[in-house]
C-alpha cells in the first residue's frame, strides 16, 4: 500500500480514482470546482495525497470541500457519515493519554491527527461541514480545543442531533467506542 509517507504509483491511482468518484457523486459539497485541477495538484504532492490515504483507509471518506482563494489551496474534510471507525477509542492529547492509570487507549487524537499529516476540524469548520449534509447522526468527533479550556482538563466534541449542531464538552482523559475525529488536510 504505501512505503513510510509515500504510497505505492499502483495505491496513488486507485486512491486519485476513489477521490475521484466521491468528487463526482458529490458536487453539492463542491459545485464550482474542477476535478481536473485537484487531480493535477494532487500529483504534485506525494505527501498531500499519502495523508489522504491515512483518512480513507481509517475511514473518514475524504472529499474536496472548498477552495481558499485567500491561500490558493483545496481543503478536503473527511465526510464519512459517522466519526471515522479507524479512528474511535482515543483520548484528545498526550497529556490526557499519559494522566490515565489504568485503562489506557491505544492513542490520542492530536498525536494521530499530526502522525497522518492532517488538522483536527475546529468548532467553525465542523459547523461548515454539517452545512454540506448531515455528519455525526449516532457519533461524535474531537474538534480542536481552545487552550484555556485544555488546561483546565477539558476537550471539545460535537455532534448532530436533532437538526442542531451541538458542541460539548468532556474530560480529555475520556474516550468512548463512538467518538473519534474529523480531519482537515490543505492542499
Amino acid at each position: 500500500m504505501s512505503t513510510g509517507t509515500k504510497l505505492t504509483p499502483e495505491r496513488a491511482v486507485v486512491l486519485i480514482n476513489i477521490l475521484k468518484n466521491r468528487f463526482t457523486a458529490n458536487t453539492k459539497r463542491h459545485a464550482d470546482l474542477n476535478w481536473v485541477d485537484i487531480e493535477t495538484r494532487l500529483s504534485a504532492n506525494p505527501q498531500k495525497l499519502w495523508s489522504l490515504n491515512e483518512m480513507e483507509e481509517t475511514g473518514g471518506e475524504p472529499d474536496v470541500v472548498l477552495f481558499d482563494t485567500t491561500s490558493d489551496e483545496y481543503h478536503f474534510m473527511d465526510c464519512s457519515p459517522e466519526s471515522p471507525k479507524g479512528r474511535r477509542s482515543l483520548c484528545y492529547d498526550r497529556e490526557a493519554l499519559d494522566a490515565r492509570k489504568e485503562n489506557k487507549p491505544q492513542h490520542n487524537v492530536v498525536d494521530l491527527a499530526s502522525e497522518m499529516g492532517i488538522e483536527l476540524l475546529s468548532e467553525e469548520q465542523y459547523q461548515y461541514l454539517q452545512t454540506l449534509g448531515r455528519f455525526d447522526e449516532k457519533t461524535s468527533s474531537w474538534i480542536k480545543t481552545p487552550e484555556k479550556i485544555r488546561k483546565l482538563g477539558g476537550a471539545l466534541f460535537a455532534d448532530f442531533r436533532y437538526d442542531t449542531v451541538f458542541v460539548y464538552h468532556n474530560g480529555a482523559q475520556s474516550y468512548y467506542a463512538a467518538r473519534a475525529f474529523r480531519g482537515l488536510l490543505k492542499l
